[in-house]
């Protein structure tokens, strides 16, 4: 495995990407690209200035390679950092965390890159899950072991860094891989339980960032209407709109929720489609906003024999098909 470049960082304040993809705009697979939606960074990137800076990969233009048709998914680890933060209790023993970069490049480099932190022993989990029920998937990869000493060392995290690329490359690249719960669990589980313990407490000024950030991750690996991307997708119209005053972005994502289950095919989402719909109708009202194609989806629904008049609330019904600890 080649060197490596990296620098060694004082600490310091990471850039804020505001830009997210555009809620509007729904084409079908690859997921969806645009700027559009004025989306914060989620809580844990805003509290990385206190954090200590270790490594840093120096920028290589080299790296990029336009992709001539379509779209590719792209791994990239750029910077790691010591925790627990400085001042913290010193008896804590210290880890690294990764901060890894998704991006979706064309001919162009990605200009709305998603990014989450995860530590080693986060991608070794994942190795050794997909081990054990995909083995052939993963013959010849080689994945970094443990070391008993030297784990703060530029060296070490550069190599390692460039394993959990290759790793996550090829996880895209095996679709028995990339439909797996445990890249699910992978991507999302962290942040998504951080979220719904927000919601929990009625904090959804705290959890809204976390989901967006989730979802902008989801839609850049998924299909755009598959299970994962339209389930995160209500879960974020619901914290959107579970309280008297629905968040600003509120119908923009109800949208792009709307427009995600034309056509679905997925039978097991079809539960969360008429609290959904419900969910919009209240919302439309709130906005002072014209409900009746939202009203003539439910009527001709229950034309069809469908009920369209349960009570179920949107987030019951997500909590039906992936119970979370908000409250429902």
């Amino acid at each position: 495995m080649h060197a490596v470049m990296a620098k060694r960082l004082l600490p310091h304040e990471p850039s804020v990407d505001v830009d997210a993809e555009n809620p509007a705009d729904d084409s079908d697979s690859p997921a969806i690209e645009a700027a559009a939606l004025d989306i914060p960074p989620p809580p844990q990137a805003m509290d990385q200035t206190q954090q200590k800076a270790l490594w840093e990969r120096i920028s290589d233009p080299a790296r990029f390679n336009p992709v001539d048709e379509g779209t590719k998914l792209r791994f990239e680890i750029l910077m790691a950092h010591i925790m627990p933060r400085e001042g913290d209790d010193p008896k804590i023993k210290r880890y690294v965390v990764y901060e890894l970069t998704v991006r979706r490049d064309s001919n162009v480099m990605d200009a709305q890159p998603v990014k989450i932190e995860r530590r080693y022993t986060d991608f070794r989990e994942l190795y050794q899950c997909l081990k054990r029920e995909h083995p052939n998937e993963l013959s010849n990869l080689t994945f970094p072991n443990k070391v008993l000493m030297g784990n703060f060392s530029s060296e070490l995290i550069g190599e390692r860094s460039e394993a959990f690329e290759a790793f996550l490359t090829r996880i895209d690249e095996q679709t028995k891989l990339r439909d797996s719960n445990a890249f699910l669990r992978f991507l999302q589980h962290e942040e998504l339980t951080k979220a719904c313990q927000f919601l929990d407490e009625r904090r959804n000024e705290m959890a809204i960032p976390i989901l967006e950030n989730c979802f902008l991750l989801l839609n850049k690996v998924y299909m755009n209407r598959s299970r994962p991307v339209v389930l995160i997708l209500c879960r974020l119209v619901a914290a959107c709109t579970v309280s008297p005053v629905p968040h600003h972005s509120a119908k923009s994502w109800a949208d792009l929720a709307l427009s995600r289950f034309e056509h679905l095919c997925d039978i097991d989402l079809l539960p969360l489609y008429i609290p959904l719909l419900h969910t919009c109708v209240h919302l439309w009202w709130q906005r002072g906003l014209d409900q009746t194609l939202i009203t003539n989806r439910l009527t001709n629904m229950s034309k069809q024999g469908i009920n369209t008049a349960n009570t179920t609330s949107l987030i019951q019904a997500i909590h039906k098909l992936d119970p979370r600890t908000e409250t429902i």
